[in-house]
């Protein structure tokens, strides 16, 4: 676009890759760096093939978190995907124990967990007044009992047939299936959040959620869409966690929604909703991964593992505060 001087002015700021590189994303891919380089000088196992095979028990967890990146977003939390995910594992193991056909029991793991999500997304819409924290916890603790009193007793379950499992278990080359699956949701979620309409919707909502709906935004459909795809991937990952498995119990997911709000949140995505890019969450998602792998070859007692990554997600939580506040002090400063 040429102004009055006769200049053109470009509609589109131009990048510059020293933004780029100190970019809250750029930072994490240095850390991802850091994070292989220093697992490597501590485990002689922390190898490429060694780490491919252990990373699928950990995968299913950011099945959670691209869908849960989206709902912190809007501004909101959903804390019963882990019981969603033992709802779907015991009702997916059940069915398999039925000698039903795989693709019936790959149906079975979707459509519980997606209406798992349905449900939460209905009540939300429907009682908006409602806080999403409370509403979650209730169904958490639902959806938990129901898979408790499925499973008796006895409290687990295994599977007495596990060939489709094996099936999806597999790996093409050194390559584990679950992480081409992984990818390709990833890219999907990346895209639809930073180049479609809705996207920007969800960005809108999270900002000012009455702007957002005065705007013409349907803000309560969006809403339902989202919790719904929440359940749809918690259906998912329960697939590929009883695959790794071979079975599910009380506790299956157990943790999964502090893990997944934990990579959306280290990856830059702030809770208060309406900031964070996808790109962050699934490098966090790696970073966290490769760290429990390389502390976990080394036999870190698991507890100090976690001790480690909630203190990195604090520091993640800390640092755009501290920036914010420097930068506020420079600005005083150089007003006087």
């Amino acid at each position: 676009m040429a102004g009055k001087s006769g200049r053109t002015i470009s509609n589109v700021p131009e990048k510059s890759w020293k933004k780029t590189v100190l970019s809250w994303e750029g930072m994490l891919v240095l850390l991802i760096i850091l994070i292989n380089i220093f697992c490597a000088s501590i485990s002689p196992s922390y190898q490429l093939a060694n780490v491919l095979r252990e990373m699928p028990k950990y995968l299913t967890e950011v099945f959670l978190m691209l869908p849960m990146a989206y709902i912190l977003i809007l501004g909101e939390i959903d804390i019963s995907v882990g019981a969603t995910v033992c709802l779907s594992a015991t009702m997916t193991c059940m069915v398999c124990n039925k000698d039903m056909p795989f693709i019936v029991v790959v149906l079975t793991a979707l459509l519980v967990g997606t209406i798992c999500g349905f449900i939460n997304g209905m009540i939300l819409t429907r009682f908006t007044e409602l806080p999403p924290m409370i509403v979650t916890l209730g169904t958490q603790i639902v959806f938990r009992g129901i898979a408790e009193i499925a499973l008796g007793s006895g409290g687990s379950i295994s599977l007495s047939n596990t060939d489709g499992f094996r099936m999806i278990a597999g790996k093409a080359g050194m390559i584990p299936y679950i992480l081409f699956v992984v990818l390709i949701f990833a890219v999907i979620f990346t895209l639809v959040l930073s180049k479609t309409t809705f996207g920007r919707s969800v960005y809108a909502i999270g900002s000012n959620r009455l702007a957002a709906y005065y705007s013409g935004i349907h803000v309560q459909n969006i809403r339902l869409i989202i919790y719904t795809a929440m359940g749809f991937m918690a259906g998912l990952a329960a697939l590929f966690l009883t695959s790794v498995l071979y079975g599910a119990n009380t506790t299956t997911g157990n943790g999964f929604e502090l893990d997944a709000i934990a990579m959306a949140v280290f990856g830059g995505i702030s809770t208060a909703g309406g900031k964070g890019k996808l790109q962050g969450g699934i490098i966090s998602a790696f970073i966290i991964i490769c760290l429990r792998i390389g502390l976990g070859q080394i036999n870190m007692n698991p507890q100090l593992i976690l001790i480690i990554l909630g203190a990195l997600l604090i520091l993640a939580v800390l640092l755009p505060n501290i920036g914010g506040e420097v930068k506020l002090k420079k600005k005083t400063v150089s007003a006087k």
